[in-house]
């Protein structure tokens, strides 16, 4: 946890000094009358996951494990990227042999190397079927949260297995990684904004072009 976050907490905690036992938050039972778990079939959550992230402008393709090395050198071909960073532990059989992998060993590519790339491949946490959304906790395949902050491009792999319906249903896979103080990033297609004119501006906080490859067992 930051030094900010440390020093918020402190003053949240002096703030409620003077609050009577019975009323301090934590003795006070949360009501929770929204849904807490889906009940859409495993079908159902890739179509809407992939439904959401075409709304947000992502590109999206279903691919079993055999296709997923093939689909990965497509998509880059399709772009000429020939080189990628990557997370130290991507798998090995991820990487086209037509493209450069460059490995972020310990933290080694510098924002500059990252910035200069032409995207980044990374794996994910979890992806929440109701908002399109990919988590990303720092876990295997995951690296940095500075690597898929910084390349233009990212190419995110998701198994379909990691597919939960709810926001809800995230959250409490993430307590763990929580508690570990690992940093989550929760990703809603491509970055983008808009000003006050309501003109949409994308590539500002991150990549500007997210692409998905949904892997799917048979």
């Amino acid at each position: 946890m930051s030094l900010a976050q440390d020093d918020m907490l402190r003053r949240i905690k002096l703030a409620l000094r003077d609050v009577p036992a019975s009323e301090r938050p934590n003795d006070v039972p949360v009501v929770r009358e929204y849904r807490q778990l889906g009940s859409a079939t495993a079908a159902e959550l890739i179509t809407r996951f992939t439904e959401r992230l075409v709304d947000y402008k992502a590109k999206v393709r279903r691919v079993t494990a055999a296709e997923l090395p093939s689909a990965i050198a497509a998509a880059c071909a399709a772009r000429g990227v020939r080189r990628l960073v990557a997370p130290a532990d991507l798998p090995e059989r991820w990487v086209p042999t037509e493209v450069e992998l460059l490995r972020d060993t310990g933290g080694a590519l510098s924002n500059q190397q990252l910035d200069a790339s032409a995207g980044v491949l990374t794996g994910s946490a979890l992806a929440i079927a109701q908002t399109g959304t990919i988590v990303l906790d720092g876990g295997p395949a995951q690296g940095r949260r500075v690597l898929t902050l910084l390349p233009d491009y990212h190419l995110c792999v998701v198994r379909a297995e990691q597919i939960v319906e709810l926001v809800p249903e995230a959250i409490m896979r993430l307590v763990a990684m929580a508690a570990e103080r690992r940093p989550i990033t929760l990703i809603s297609g491509p970055s983008a904004t808009s000003d006050i004119e309501l003109i949409r501006v994308e590539g500002v906080h991150g990549p500007r072009t997210l692409e998905v490859l949904i892997v799917i067992d048979e």
